[in-house]
């Protein structure tokens, strides 16, 4: 989970030009030499040594001494660098509790000018060779931390939201800073946590955004019953930094898995059948 509030909030402007540096230079470094951690910020040996120390302290770095002494952020620090630019934008003010927590991401409450939702991007976190492999947007070869392929994938994210809103129910988005997301608080629960009152009606109107989304040019590629929810007897389509265009060369397949796994799951639950290639014509055609 992120740093506490109270960590933010007691940080020196040394320790935020620490971070900063270390997120640079992991550009070209997994682990950021001492030496060049020192040269960069121009402070003395003991000073940026205390400094160091606190941050690891927080879990905000990560100490690594072999071959040599060497610095890289952890998820806390990457999160705090976030949390600081929101917040000084003026984007957020406050940091709630936990309300959502998947393979590649966390979700919490915040506060900005109205109750918002911000989701910071986990790529790599249980495979990072994984997520290079499956994950079109991330470079085949050379160097590519874990925050960076994060901070893709939540441009990724942004991106969709900001092309389908508000054609499509998706979140709305707010704002975006490194790996994380800004959207509107979504008040309902996950499609798979609840029982419908009108499941065929939900189906119709699931199929309907696909068929917006499709419409606009984006699939998304990673649909089902998990990350659909529903507010106030709506659905909201979420998570997707994982899209694709619809003249990418799969897209027939991808888009027929995203509708076959949803019409799956009605059938599962509900009793609802339903020809996935007539549903598949109604999105396309």
């Amino acid at each position: 989970m992120p740093v506490s509030a109270e960590h933010i909030r007691s940080l020196h402007r040394y320790e935020l030009r620490l971070l900063s540096i270390i997120e640079r230079w992991m550009k070209r470094y997994s682990w950021v030499p001492l030496e060049q951690i020192k040269n960069s910020i121009g402070l003395s040996e003991s000073e940026t040594n205390y400094r160091l120390s606190r941050l690891i302290s927080w879990g905000m770095v990560r100490f690594n001494p072999v071959p040599y002494d060497g610095y890289a952020l952890v998820f806390g620090g990457y999160d705090t660098l976030s949390l600081h630019s929101l917040t000084k934008k003026g984007t957020i003010s406050a940091l709630g509790s936990l309300i959502g927590e998947g393979k590649e991401s966390v979700v919490y409450e915040a506060l900005g000018l109205c109750p918002v939702a911000i989701k910071f991007h986990r790529v790599g976190q249980r495979s990072f060779a994984s997520a290079r492999t499956n994950r079109e947007y991330m470079p085949g070869e050379g160097h590519c931390p874990w925050i960076f392929a994060s901070s893709r994938s939540a441009e990724r994210e942004y991106a969709a939201l900001s092309a389908l809103h508000p054609k499509v129910s998706v979140p709305v988005p707010v704002d975006r800073n490194r790996h994380a997301v800004v959207m509107s608080l979504v008040a309902g629960p996950n499609l798979n946590r609840c029982r419908l009152d009108d499941p065929a009606g939900m189906l119709d109107e699931i199929l309907g955004n696909v068929r917006q989304a499709y419409r606009a040019g984006i699939i998304h590629a990673d649909l089902s019953e998990f990350n659909i929810m529903v507010e106030e007897g709506r659905c909201v389509i979420i998570d997707w930094p994982q899209w694709v265009e619809a003249d990418h060369p799969n897209a027939q397949n991808i888009l027929q898995r995203d509708i076959e796994n949803i019409l799956a799951y009605f059938k599962r639950k509900y009793a609802i059948t339903s020809s996935p290639q007539d549903a598949l014509q109604c999105v396309t055609g």
